[in-house]
């Protein structure tokens, strides 16, 4: 991403289609961390909605996460091939013709990191979790809408309990 000397995205573009976002590029605004400070944990989040995905990576980062954000399945599916996160965010509702399911489908293939799900239809989420038979430092749901302080919550809960 292009910015100018303002550090604000040139054209008022957020992203651009097909890329990854660090919380510091939804902002508008360039990390001030330093590469030998990397050592914080890594989170996904992947969500379609842009004001919903800078607010969940917005109070992540102020909690001190690295946080990367994309807005599609195919998107998200991509950057977990290239670097595996300590936890992802996941909307089950995305747009397009890969869903949540999907992205975690393909994530369980090769890695088994903890992941918050986040969607309205909680009924049918618990009773999936349920029959996948994963337990909740590693598979986990917050019904939509949720106050983002039990996002942060969880979102700790499950890296202190998830297993190394």
């Amino acid at each position: 991403m292009t910015y100018n000397n303002d550090t604000a995205p040139v054209n008022g573009i957020m992203s651009l289609p097909g890329e990854i976002v660090t919380h510091e590029e939804l902002s508008g605004v360039q990390s001030q961390h330093k590469p030998e400070e990397e050592s914080t944990l890594r989170i996904l989040v992947v969500e379609d909605d842009p004001t919903l995905a800078r607010l969940e990576a917005g109070i992540l980062t102020a909690h001190g996460y690295t946080v990367a954000a994309v807005h599609s399945g195919e998107l998200a599916i991509a950057a977990l091939r290239h670097s595996i996160p300590d936890l992802v965010v996941l909307d089950l509702e995305l747009t397009g013709n890969v869903q949540g399911w999907d992205v975690l489908q393909a994530l369980r293939d090769f890695a088994s990191i903890p992941v918050l799900l986040t969607t309205s239809s909680a009924t049918a989420v618990r009773a999936s979790m349920r029959h996948r038979g994963e337990n909740r430092s590693t598979l986990d749901h917050l019904p939509k809408p949720y106050p983002m302080q039990t996002l942060l919550k969880r979102v700790e809960r499950m890296l202190t309990t998830a297993p190394q």
